[in-house]
């Protein structure tokens, strides 16, 4: 497949190889060039034999042949009258973490860099599209890229960056030693106590639910089989204000285990399921996962047979596990104990910062593929829209309302890629943006993933026009899961991009979720996976936005927006390029190792 002059330029420091059989006296142009993009893919197939003599295509545009050459020919200096000079190296840059089908290398902007005698690389650009007058110094020998903003004129540095606070949420954080079933829900002296008989009250929430019970799993009794992990809810209750606002309570060292089969025994869940022991079926630590020391209260559902391949079977166990956890909030709110540590979440402004949002796609295909949004108690059922009723339209909501519970995950999707409900009360790409001083986080918008192609269309042109009014410098986009919801995933970047917004995507993708469609705005793309081998491995919570993941993408953003070269990556997913770009930013390997992001 031959070249345009476009694509020739960005592959100026590539191989030269003729596409089709070239005569002598022919000019070399672009157009008699093979794509280096699929040339690794022609070498595993045996198409082609890269020669170590073999010329850039820098070196080889605009010279004449001197003999005939076939197709897929590296292009030598014996064939040619002459050589141009070759192209300079790429200055040192963080690659893309994520291989995006047809997505080109990005543009490199117009800068002028400089190494200073400190070992730091300083990088000016005087105009970008986006931002003017940026200064970039990067150390060289790793270290978080420091990205800062200087205006144009004196003037307009007035007040930029000053916080305006529209909002506060304050969550107290209520310490619960233990955990146990009783005879009467209540808390005292740290100690909950859950009413063993309300699973008989519960059970009448939804028909569809047959039955369920109840037990305690302390961190040193994990080793226990499990039915497939629904998901994790954390306990938490609203004892003033609206979500998003006021202050919430929140049971610290206890979290809700939700696990479900239905009458004949079938596991609830779609793609792949984890089913087995709890403490190799979860990713502890994670932000939707339990942490290392909390207790877990284990609810399990047994809904009516055939029902958990349908969006009312899987709802139906939510629905009654969420009677239980309510008869707890109704104890937290009055509840005096002790106060592990305290949250001031604010909803603001930073006028004159970079203007982005977050884009969180979720499941929305029908079936089991659904979230609750809204509810009336945080990470509660009661009283929320179901985004597949709401047409899975893009519906916005502060960063406060989603550090407040304001999403309740439905969604039975592979469970490393689950983003659970307890994730979405500590998003890290949220928490990530809202702190960051450079930016203003304008709102994080959530968007569903309908079924069809054309409803998948439809939904993401009315996220593109929502995103143009918001006039906005630049965005994240993530989704959960891989696979169909993907290509919303793609469209959705397009849409952004094609916008002239500066885009950045957060997926799984790896060995197993490989991107199948691309665009030509997908050039700076974060992987997810957590996996060594790249794969859905069963393990609850494994592959989702951790701290790491969002620290990449929030760099990332930046460096978009500010025209900063973003490196393609490699043709297949290499979890080396990950670990580059985790010590680019200075994140400490000893903790990475650990988490198990390097590898």
């Amino acid at each position: 497949m031959s070249m345009t002059k476009e694509l020739a330029e960005q592959h100026l420091g590539d191989p030269a190889v003729f596409c089709c059989r070239r005569q002598k006296g022919l000019t070399i142009s672009a157009a008699d060039l093979e794509d280096p993009s699929i040339f690794s893919d022609m070498e595993e197939a045996g198409l082609l034999k890269l020669s170590p003599d073999g010329l850039t295509v820098a070196e080889v545009l605009g010279a004449t042949l001197t003999q005939d050459v076939e197709a897929l020919t590296p292009i030598t200096q014996d064939v040619l009258d002459h050589v141009n000079a070759p192209a300079a190296a790429r200055a040192a840059a963080p690659a893309t973490d994520t291989p995006a089908a047809d997505a080109p290398a990005a543009d490199t902007p117009a800068a002028i860099p400089a190494v200073r005698d400190d070992g730091t690389l300083h990088i000016r650009i005087d105009a970008a599209e986006h931002i003017r007058g940026l200064s970039i110094d990067l150390p060289l020998a790793g270290g978080a890229p420091k990205v800062t903003g200087a205006p144009a004129a004196p003037a307009a540095a007035a007040g930029a960056g000053k916080k305006k606070v529209i909002r506060t949420l304050k969550k107290q954080h209520i310490r619960i030693k233990d955990a146990v079933i009783g005879t009467e829900t209540k808390i005292a002296d740290g100690i909950l106590t859950i009413d063993g008989a309300i699973v008989e009250r519960a059970v009448k929430e939804d028909p569809l639910c047959k039955r369920l019970t109840l037990d305690v799993i302390h961190p040193d009794e994990r080793h226990i089989y499990t039915d497939t992990i629904m998901d994790v809810c954390p306990i938490a209750t609203k004892v003033e204000g609206a979500l998003g606002e006021g202050t919430t309570k929140v049971a610290d060292g206890v979290v809700f285990l939700l696990t479900g089969v239905d009458e004949d025994g079938v596991q609830v869940h779609e793609f792949g399921s984890s089913e087995g022991y709890l403490d190799e079926k979860m990713y502890f630590g994670h932000p939707g996962c339990a942490d290392e020391n909390d207790i877990i209260i284990r609810c399990h559902a047994v809904i009516a047979r055939k029902s958990g391949m349908t969006r009312p079977g899987p709802f139906a166990a939510h629905k009654c596990e969420d009677f239980i956890i309510q008869a707890v909030r109704d104890q937290l709110k009055g509840y005096e104990g002790e106060v592990v540590r305290e949250e001031l979440c604010e909803d603001l402004r930073r006028e004159g910062n970079p203007r982005v949002v977050l884009v969180k796609e979720i499941m929305g295909q029908g079936a089991m593929h659904d979230n609750v949004i809204c509810p009336e108690e945080p990470c509660g059922v009661k009283g929320g829209q179901k985004n597949v009723d709401c047409g899975n339209v893009p519906i916005m909501l502060t960063p406060n309302q989603v550090r407040d519970g304001s999403i309740h995950a439905l969604t039975c999707i592979g469970p490393a890629t689950k983003e659970m409900t307890r994730h979405y009360i500590r998003e890290p790409l949220v928490e990530g943006l809202a702190a960051d001083s450079e930016l203003d986080l304008i709102g994080v918008v959530f968007v569903g993933s309908p079924q069809v192609n054309d409803e998948k269309l439809w939904v993401s042109e009315r996220l593109g026009s929502l995103l143009e009014s918001l006039d906005i410098d630049g965005c994240i986009i993530t989704t959960e899961g891989f696979g169909n919801n993907h290509i919303d995933f793609i469209q959705h970047i397009g849409q952004a991009g094609k916008r002239g917004i500066p885009v950045v995507g957060v997926s799984f993708c790896a060995y197993q979720g490989q991107l199948v469609v691309g665009n030509k705005y997908a050039t700076a793309m974060v992987e997810e996976n957590m996996d060594a081998g790249g794969f859905e491995n069963n393990i609850a919570g494994c592959s989702c936005v951790t701290k790491e993941v969002a620290a990449r993408a929030i760099q990332m953003l930046k460096n978009k927006m500010a025209g900063v070269a973003i490196l393609p990556p490699e043709k297949k997913w290499n979890n080396a390029i990950i670990n580059a770009n985790n010590r680019l930013l200075g994140l400490s390997e000893t903790a990475l190792v650990e988490s198990g992001t390097l590898h």
